[in-house]
């Protein structure tokens, strides 16, 4: 197996789904190393170097952990909404009620950006319905903080639909809820757009239709620590297929770790792949 955290931790994603005993020998058979020490701290310090989709950070904030909040906050993926509803405690959680403790030195140090112009002079609905451009309309959808926020500006896109270009600056949020997206929008242009600001169906989805496979995998691997909440779909999704193909067979596994590091497709045809071959 090369020499490859990234390619230790897609691996080890997959091993985790099958029984520890033949775990321990199919990682040493293949010369990964046993996962050790403080799994979360290293999770975070993978997250640090590790691009993300857009979605995926809105489910680590979904754990509403002011520690993990904070990695967010600081990541290079992490968007000016996303940022100004960490500092201002803003639980993302199902049903969860805020305000949440704030990390001690982003209190500190963290500055929030002042908050548009329009939205000020003409509230967050105003600005929506004011908006006659892309630019003013990502402004006002900056400002979309919280559920209670989402309601609002879904209940005034349902009272009299939102203008175009406040739909599109909405739409790409990931945090937008999946119901009001696709009010907004199913035409190809809308939902490549969507696509493209990094916005995922869900894990599961994630984990089957996507690539590269080695990728996708090393992604799914924070989750553990980092979405467990969320990473159960894509396990589910998963786990069926390498039970099916892979098994606790040693060669099998030893093919998916040469192949990892140069197949372009998803993870199941690259779970599929090393079983044929093995």
């Amino acid at each position: 197996m090369r020499d490859s955290s990234t390619d230790q931790r897609a691996v080890g994603f997959l091993l985790d789904m099958i029984d520890a005993d033949s775990a321990v020998r199919i990682r040493r058979r293949i010369g990964a190393p046993r996962p050790g020490g403080n799994r979360r701290r290293a999770a975070q310090a993978a997250l640090k170097l590790t691009p993300v989709p857009s979605s995926v950070l809105v489910w680590i904030l979904e754990e509403d952990d002011p520690e993990l909040n904070a990695a967010v906050y600081g990541h290079r993926s992490a968007d000016e909404p996303m940022r100004r509803a960490v500092l201002r405690g803003m639980p993302f959680g199902p049903g969860r009620a805020g305000p949440l403790r704030v990390d001690t030195v982003l209190r500190r140090h963290a500055v929030e950006p002042p908050v548009p112009q329009p939205v000020v002079a003409l509230g967050l609905v105003g600005a929506l319905r004011a908006a006659t451009a892309m630019g003013p309309a990502r402004q006002a959808a900056s400002m979309v903080l919280g559920q209670d926020d989402w309601r609002t500006v879904s209940a005034a896109d349902r009272e009299r639909p939102l203008p175009g270009y406040a739909r599109w600056a909405l739409s790409v949020r990931p945090d937008c809820p999946p119901a009001l997206r696709d009010r907004f929008g199913s035409h190809a242009k809308f939902t490549h757009r969507v696509r493209q600001a990094g916005v995922l169906a869900g894990p599961g989805v994630y984990a089957t239709a996507h690539g590269p496979a080695a990728h996708v995998l090393t992604v799914l691997s924070l989750g553990p620590a980092l979405f467990p909440a969320r990473v159960r779909d894509a396990e589910s999704a998963l786990r069926p297929l390498v039970r099916d193909h892979l098994g606790d067979r040693e060669e099998a596994w030893a093919v998916l770790a040469q192949l990892l590091d140069t197949f372009h497709g998803t993870a199941p045809e690259l779970i599929m792949t090393a079983g044929a071959i093995a």
